[in-house]
């Protein structure tokens, strides 16, 4: 099975905070993630974090406001992967261990 890591922004302040609602184990938003794997925009973006309206205002064209931005950084197993390459060696004064950060999972 293929895999892909994205990474989400999302600007709080974009937040219609009478959508968030209150669940068992805390407070919620709902949003919907649209990402093209294949396309990035000027800023390296792969897609977008709308927050989600109710099904009555979806048909009647209502859209959620765009919250974020998602980044793809890891691809595995697709036909055109863009993963990262993998430094052959670590840069000047950084440990091995200090390159934990790339890894995907």
């Amino acid at each position: 099975m293929a895999k892909i890591g994205v990474r989400v922004k999302i600007d709080v302040t974009k937040i219609e905070k009478e959508r968030l609602y209150k669940g068992q184990k805390g407070t919620y938003l709902d949003a919907t993630c649209f990402i093209d794997i294949n396309d990035e925009d000027q800023y390296g973006n792969h897609g977008f974090i709308a927050q989600d309206v109710t099904k009555e205002e979806r048909e009647a064209g209502t859209r959620g406001p765009i919250v974020g931005n998602v980044k793809v950084f890891y691809r595995d197993g697709l036909d055109t992967p863009q993963q990262p390459a993998a430094p052959s060696q670590p840069a000047p004064g950084k440990a091995m261990d200090d390159m934990s950060d790339d890894i995907p999972f």
